[in-house]
Order: C-alpha cells, then sequence, then structure tokens
C-alpha cells in the first residue's frame, strides 16, 4: 500500500525567488555606501535607524512584490537627480531637466499632477464601468507615487547641499509631511487595491489624497512653504525621523478607512451599488486599514512621550496636541473593541470612521491652528 503523500508548505525562505535576493542585495548595497559616505556624521542611533529601514525595505519588498519594483525606480530617478545637480544647488534653476522634472519642487509638482488625474481615471472607470480606466488610475497613482518619493529623496540631498547645519530628514513641515501623507496613503490604498482586486475604492481614497494635494498647491504658492529652511532647536532630534513617519502611516490608513467608510455607506444606500465593490468588502479593507493605522499610532505616540521625555524632561504633559493624540488613539481602540469584541459591522463603523477622520484632522492641523503648547511650532 502506497503511503498518501502529504504536502507540507514550504518555509518562507525557499518561497524567495532570485529577484527578492537581488532585490535585498540592492538595498543592503545602499545602506552600506550611505554607511560608508555618511556615517562620520551619524550618532549611534542614527546607525542604528539606518539599519533598521534597511532591513524593514528588504522585509517590505520581500512581503509586497510591486515595492521591489516602486522603491528602486523611486530611487533611481533621485539618483539622476543627485547626480545632474553636481554638487551645485544652482543648477535646480539652470538644467533643463532639474528645472522641470527633477528636483524636488518639480518632482512634487508632477506628484500632485498626476494624483488629480487619477483621480478623474479613477471615476470616469466607475462611472463608466470601465476596467481600463481604473487601471489606468492604478498607473498614474503608481506614477505619482514614484515622483513624489522621488522628490522627498531628492529635497533631502538638496537640503545638505544648502548647508550640512541645514541638511535634515524632509519630514519636519506642514509641506514636507503633506507630502508624505499623500505618499503613505497612497501607497496603503494601492496595496489594498492589489489585495482585494477592487480598482473602483480609488474612485474614493484618491479623493482624500487629492484634498491633500490642493492643500499642498496652496501652501506652495500662497507661502512659499516649498523653500527648505533649517530646523528649529525642537526638531534637532533623531526622534523625529522615527516619530513622524509612525505618525503618518496611521494618518494615512485612518484617512483611508474615512474614505471607504464613505463609499460602504452609499453602498448601503445603494447609491454607485453595482458600480463598487460589495459593502463587505469595503468593510474589511476599512477595518484593515484602521487595525494598521492602530499599531503605527501607538508606536507614535509611545515614539512621542520618549521624545517628549528627552526634550522636555516628562513624558506626558497634557499639551494640546498630546491630549488630542490621546482622544485619537482611544476613537479607534474603541472602534476596534466594538468590532472585534462586540461584532459590530456595517454602516454604524463606517459612520464611526468618517467622524473619526474629522477628529484625527482638527489633532494634526487643528490643534496647531487654534491652540497652542508645546507643539505651536507646526502651525500654519
Amino acid at each position: 500500500m502506497e503511503l498518501a503523500q502529504i504536502d507540507t508548505p514550504r518555509s518562507w525562505v525557499r518561497q524567495l525567488t532570485l529577484a527578492d535576493g537581488l532585490y535585498a542585495l540592492l538595498i543592503v548595497l545602499a545602506a552600506v555606501i550611505a554607511e560608508t559616505r555618511l556615517g562620520q556624521y551619524m550618532d549611534i542611533y542614527e546607525h542604528a535607524i539606518l539599519a533598521g529601514s534597511a532591513a524593514g525595505l528588504v522585509a517590505l519588498g520581500w512581503f509586497w512584490k510591486a515595492w521591489r519594483v516602486f522603491f528602486p525606480a523611486a530611487g533611481a530617478i533621485a539618483l539622476l537627480a543627485v547626480t545632474a545637480y553636481q554638487g551645485d544647488l544652482t543648477r535646480g534653476q539652470q538644467a533643463f531637466w532639474l528645472k522641470y522634472i527633477l528636483s524636488s519642487q518639480s518632482s512634487v509638482m508632477w506628484m500632485c499632477t498626476l494624483f488629480f488625474l487619477a483621480t478623474g481615471a479613477y471615476w470616469a472607470g466607475v462611472l463608466s464601468r470601465s476596467g481600463m480606466l481604473c487601471r489606468m488610475g492604478s498607473w498614474l497613482t503608481w506614477s505619482a507615487a514614484t515622483m513624489g518619493f522621488a522628490g522627498l529623496f531628492t529635497r533631502w540631498y538638496e537640503s545638505y547641499l544648502i548647508g550640512p547645519d541645514v541638511g535634515h530628514v524632509p519630514v519636519s513641515n506642514l509641506y514636507e509631511v503633506f507630502v508624505l501623507f499623500t505618499l503613505i496613503t497612497a501607497l496603503m490604498y494601492l496595496y489594498y487595491e492589489a489585495r482585494f482586486a477592487a480598482r473602483q475604492m480609488g474612485a474614493f481614497v484618491l479623493l482624500v489624497i487629492s484634498a491633500s494635494v490642493g492643500f499642498i498647491l496652496w501652501y506652495t504658492f500662497d507661502r512659499q512653504a516649498h523653500e527648505i529652511q533649517p530646523l528649529i532647536p525642537a526638531l534637532q532630534s533623531w526622534w523625529m525621523k522615527i516619530h513622524v513617519p509612525a505618525n503618518f502611516v496611521g494618518y494615512g490608513a485612518f484617512s483611508l478607512a474615512a474614505m471607504l467608510g464613505v463609499a460602504q455607506l452609499l453602498v448601503s444606500h445603494g447609491v454607485l451599488k453595482d458600480r463598487l465593490p460589495p459593502a463587505d468588502v469595503l468593510d474589511e479593507v476599512m477595518y484593515k486599514a484602521i487595525a494598521v493605522g492602530f499599531l503605527f499610532f501607538t508606536i507614535a505616540t509611545i515614539l512621542g512621550a520618549m521624545w517628549a521625555a528627552d526634550a522636555w524632561g516628562g513624558y506626558w504633559s497634557w499639551d494640546p496636541k498630546e491630549t488630542w493624540a490621546l482622544i485619537v488613539w482611544l476613537n479607534y481602540a474603541t472602534w476596534l473593541h466594538m468590532r472585534l469584541v462586540k461584532g459590530m459591522r456595517g454602516k454604524p463603523l463606517a459612520w464611526w470612521a468618517v467622524i473619526g477622520l474629522a477628529v484625527t484632522t482638527f489633532a494634526f492641523l487643528g490643534v496647531n491652528m487654534f491652540l497652542s503648547g508645546l507643539h505651536s511650532y507646526g502651525g500654519l
């Protein structure tokens, strides 16, 4: 009698391909070059951040295959910009490719344009039931994210061309973090779009991204906020490099969830029901986005408390920004509790996610605009 063969799942190591190995090698080489050239300017914490970032990028590329193409493409565009500068910032206004395509500001403007076009393509695809137009929306969103990330990388380099004491990771002011927010939200959406094969969600998610793009354009042309400025003393800390990105993963995830909540509410009332994914799909993606956002927002809050202890001598001072961060955290902690423990589904949680975005927006922008405190340096 023959023994039945039992299929055992392959280990994750055996599932890796040659492309995975080449991608990991590329990231490691980039980290080694950065360490070799810039290591003398880093403290022990920044060495750790570099090593952790490299490991995280490798893991992300192995987990999400599209990242293996996206991240090197953005890096290659930024490298072209760095090469074109030839160590001279004034070339940004002289060299054609820098002035119109590759400089950080040009890249961000291309990002803004492509996001607007993507929004239109998604909506045209939804309203006309055109899969081709929805695919075009995806391509445009990927292109926008690529240009945006390249722009941030280039801006980082440009800040050091101004002066070593000016150089910093571009997450220090509203202009930079709004660019970061649009990119994080777009990339999270693109992951869920592929994971659930539901491009129609882009029509709603791209609305909040386009709103952010509108703010970036206003902030650029009305306030000249794109000009690179030296860091104020309160932000001259390595904590900023990990606290701010973690925070905006949370903000991006909560925004994505809110827009899917709007879509779910419309579907539940029969609006666009035959053009959008089923309500249970929207509900599931909304839940996953909030779960990821809550995790990163929790990490960011802990990091913020540690930064506060380092900068101001105490972990918590009930500053308005801290208080509203706690309100946001409690809001989504309760949302997750009601879903996971109480089994709540459907319209109540969709409404909750939408209202949660208003709370989060006030915590992000409203506190800086209307309340004063230790975080007042982030005002408009």
